[in-house]
């Protein structure tokens, strides 16, 4: 498997030529997997490790990065935005070192946008250092708001895999294309904002262009510890952010985006977000379940001594893990219909919500619900139709993720899926036992 371009300008890499053809079954979450697997079987990266559900902080990051200098639109800036991780810690620290504004998103988008980089006055190499690490930058940076005026004009991005068309795959959360929607509501860059990223030379391969959504962004220029890829990409990059594919966890979890989306509603433009299942499998929710919870939350309120049982049973839509409980059992919620939702179990433990709805929609599986018990090791999916559970089944049998094949059965009774428990720890245990004795 060669690491680098062909000698005829044919991509090569983590996955080989023709892989992106329909018929071969190539999705984003196939070549994700193909690209971290390559990565830790040839110890090609860092800590952290292992590199799955990750920006992999690969080998000869600074050496990628170090030729960004020399790029035109790199010496014209005057902001430069620069993601947080590791592999682009060099990145941020020439982006200081050459006088310019260095501006860095807020990680998962929770509190805020991003942040200007402040380096006390004087600061010396050794310092700008420390203030492109990732406790650097919470330390010397201040908040960027709404109202602030800001014209970025170059954005660097990490990535787990890009063509030399300029198409681009991330970890799989969305939060890299969502930055760069909202950037361009704020007004803060445009369709002609140059896009950067610098990845490892296996990262560069090929990528189907049917693969490429609408919200998906492009770049413009890849740097690799090896080569300088300019793409001259054709492909527009999306143009603010596209409310039909926004769901109610997201405007819960990110302030700055109900900001956004109350500014478009007051500038006359449709924001009517997902609030069920679409075209794209993205989970919503709909009126009923948001009501159903509101209706749980007053019960709780009104008996508190309750609310132990009401979290076991209510239907879990966040992203977030459940917390430990001792009289959790794992079971369907009452309301849950047994016949049509499947149970899926030995799921990775660093495994987030996010990457398995991605893996389901990249698998063509779209459950009416995903209910997530993922800090146990499980989920349950819900569909509406018996037809999709039948398909979603025959896909599942053959899943894994992170190396590990996931276990699927049909959720058909509370004693059965007390069944399911004993026989998902007994292998969790084993399989921990077997990892020891390799070690």
């Amino acid at each position: 498997m060669s690491d680098t371009g062909g000698a005829d300008g044919s991509e090569t890499g983590a996955v080989g030529d023709g892989a992106g053809s329909a018929a071969t079954g190539v999705t984003k979450w196939t070549i994700r997997h193909q690209v971290w697997d390559h990565i830790e079987a040839n110890d090609l990266a860092n800590f952290p490790r292992p590199v799955h559900h990750r920006i992999p902080n690969f080998k000869q990051a600074a050496t990628a990065a170090d030729k960004i200098p020399t790029l035109k639109p790199f010496q014209q800036a005057r902001f430069v935005k620069v993601n947080p991780d590791k592999p682009q810690e060099q990145v941020r620290f020439l982006t200081m070192e050459a006088g310019k504004t260095l501006l860095v998103p807020t990680p998962r988008l929770r509190n805020g946008l991003f942040n200007r980089i402040t380096p006390p006055a004087g600061a010396n190499k050794q310092t700008l250092r420390t203030c492109a690490t990732r406790q650097g930058v919470d330390k010397h940076s201040i908040p960027v708001g709404l109202d602030d005026t800001v014209k970025i004009d170059l954005v660097v991005c990490g990535s787990v895999a890009v063509s030399r068309k300029g198409y681009r795959i991330g970890k799989g959360e969305g939060f890299g294309d969502l930055e760069w929607a909202m950037l361009v509501t704020m007004g803060a860059v445009t369709m002609d904002t140059i896009i950067v990223t610098t990845v490892h030379d296996c990262q560069v391969i090929d990528i189907p262009e049917e693969l490429v959504e609408s919200h998906d962004i492009t770049v413009d220029w890849i740097l690799t510890p090896t080569e300088v890829i300019q793409t001259n990409c054709q492909r527009p990059k999306p143009q603010g952010i596209i409310w039909a594919k926004v769901e109610p966890e997201m405007l819960q979890q990110m302030p700055i985006l109900r900001k956004l989306r109350q500014k478009e509603r007051a500038a006359g433009k449709d924001v009517e977000i997902n609030t069920g299942t679409t075209a794209t499998g993205k989970q919503g929710e709909s009126g009923k379940e948001i009501g159903r919870r509101r209706e749980t939350k007053d019960k709780r309120k009104q008996n508190p001594q309750s609310e132990k049982k009401q979290k076991a049973e209510a239907a879990d839509m966040s992203d977030s893990q459940d917390k430990p409980s001792s009289d959790f059992k794992r079971k369907p919620p009452r309301e849950t219909d047994p016949a049509l939702t499947l149970w899926v179990g030995r799921l990775p433990g660093s495994l987030r919500v996010s990457n398995f709805k991605t893996c389901l929609r990249d698998n063509n599986i779209n459950p009416l619900r995903v209910i997530w018990k993922g800090n146990r090791g499980f989920a349950f999916l819900e569909f509406k139709e018996a037809e999709a559970v039948e398909e979603a089944a025959k896909t599942l049998q053959d899943l894994e993720i992170s190396g590990r094949k996931v276990i699927v059965q049909r959720a058909k009774g509370r004693a059965e899926m007390e069944a399911k428990r004993s026989m998902g720890n007994a292998d969790s245990k084993s399989e921990g036992q077997d990892e020891k004795s390799q070690e």
